[in-house]
């Protein structure tokens, strides 16, 4: 079975095929074979094997006991067989004695060293691939998509594959077997066998923050010489990021620098997010100046910082507010992040509101959010007192309430304040009358009559989803 005269030939082209070691590689079929060994003939049997490089062959040996009277043919040899092998031999040695008919081991045998051998040469594999890898992790590698498997990709680097898991891909972007593709080494396992990834010992992503930082650094040559830095990134892989920059040489505008000529570099950038657009900003060490240029393209009135807390209250021109939030909060939710701080974005109007005290006793009446007490102030009801004083017919038919649900609020605002005279408030504007303030991203962002939006970066939606 091992002493074939290809042996030699096979595990010096198993060496090269795979780069393994040549000395693991004829451990691993010592081993092997003195598994098999042991399932012919035993356990009890003291065995040793080598690989004979010279003749290309495993030889087995046998070493048992020299003793006058044998009562273990297994460990122990009489002196007379003894020195039938070895006429120097005495009692008490230990006489080595080469099997030849190991050939035939038998079945079970032969599946055991052939599992053995498997076991080992991966582990060999394994190690080569990490010690092949362990130093490009956190870099961009490049690849050809191999095949797909329950929506996980799994690309071919040349020596081995690597994994790109699904909520590694980013959305809205398909690729067909043979398409090169770019991404970001993210982990590099020794061990397979614990995570949710079997077998896979590379980790690649196309949504992480890192990846885009790398593409930048790739793209503008001020960033890989240290000149302008990366203070930060948020993104919603397929759809939008920001990135702060900021540069240590007075002369260098980071956010020129990043841009290019003519917006060459950033549009490369671009192009291999499949159109996820990149909004960079200057970055500040003031949280003010900094959620001002991380807002763009809103303008910004005023900035309250609270710095205990982490909190920002940003107030924006009430035609600003749909641009300052961005579709469905997209561009508020990025800037949180971007700054690590919670956000708190109003227009104008309403932040004058909030300083009038009947309009506060409005939004302390419980179910009346601050949409509806915008309404309500604006018709004339400007306190909980007046909101408990009227009639109730009038009240469900200007907040559009059911009959149910305007008692109770009136019962709520009646525990805030004494209901006032009852008075005959203006019409309340409808949804269609209120209308809509256009903003940058088209018909799903948040209509005008939204006064504020607050978002919190420990809490925002994850940047890998669809924010759709």
């Amino acid at each position: 079975m091992v002493g074939t005269e290809s042996l030699k030939r096979i595990v010096d082209q198993i060496c090269r095929d795979k780069g393994i070691d040549r000395a693991l590689l004829i451990d691993a079929i010592e081993e092997a074979v003195r598994s098999a060994v042991r399932k012919k003939f035993g356990n009890r049997r003291e065995i040793e094997v080598q690989f004979n490089d010279d003749q290309g062959e495993v030889e087995v040996f046998q070493y048992r006991t020299v003793v006058d009277e044998v009562y273990d043919e297994e460990t122990e040899i009489s002196l007379e067989d003894a020195r039938s092998l070895d006429p120097d031999a005495e009692l008490e040695d230990d006489l080595g004695e080469k099997l030849d008919n190991i050939a035939d081991l038998g079945r079970i045998a032969a599946q055991s060293a052939k599992q053995v051998i498997i076991h080992r040469m991966r582990d060999a594999e394994r190690d080569v691939i990490y010690e092949m890898y362990r130093d490009r992790e956190g870099t961009i590698v490049n690849g050809i998509v191999q095949r797909f498997e329950r929506g996980d990709m799994v690309i071919n680097l040349g020596r081995t594959d690597a994994i790109l898991p699904r909520d590694g891909q980013i959305p809205k972007r398909s690729y067909k077997q043979g398409d090169r593709i770019r991404a970001y080494l993210l982990e590099v396992r020794r061990d397979t066998r614990e995570g949710k990834f079997r077998d896979s010992q590379l980790i690649l992503s196309r949504t992480c923050n890192e990846f885009l930082v790398k593409l930048f650094e790739m793209e503008v040559p001020e960033i890989a010489e240290g000149i302008v830095k990366i203070m930060g990134v948020s993104r919603e892989p397929g759809f939008r990021a920001k990135i702060a920059v900021s540069s240590i040489e007075s002369d260098v505008d980071p956010v020129g620098a990043c841009v290019g000529l003519k917006g060459s570099r950033v549009q490369n950038v671009v192009q291999e997010l499949q159109g996820e657009r990149i909004d960079i900003v200057p970055w500040s060490p003031d949280p003010a100046k900094y959620v001002y240029n991380a807002l763009a393209p809103a303008e910004v009135s005023m900035v309250i910082v609270d710095d205990d807390k982490k909190f920002l209250l940003v107030v924006v021109p009430d035609d600003q507010l749909s641009l300052a939030i961005g579709r469905q909060g997209q561009n508020v939710r990025l800037a949180s992040r971007l700054l690590g701080w919670k956000i708190d974005v109003k227009s104008e109007q309403r932040y004058s509101n909030m300083e009038n005290n009947g309009y506060c006793s409005l939004t302390d009446v419980d179910g009346v959010d601050e949409g509806l007490a915008d309404r309500l102030f604006a018709a004339g009801i400007t306190s909980a007192g007046r909101l408990a004083g009227m009639e109730t017919e009038q009240l469900m038919s200007l907040a559009r309430l059911e009959q149910e649900k305007a008692k109770r609020l009136q019962q709520k605002a009646a525990l805030i304040q004494p209901p006032e005279v009852a008075f005959a408030p203006p019409a309340l504007l409808s949804a269609e009358e209120d209308g809509e303030q256009d903003e940058e991203d088209g018909p799903d962002n948040a209509p005008s009559d939204v006064g504020s939006q607050s978002v919190d970066p420990d809490l925002s939606e994850d940047p890998g989803k669809d924010p759709a």
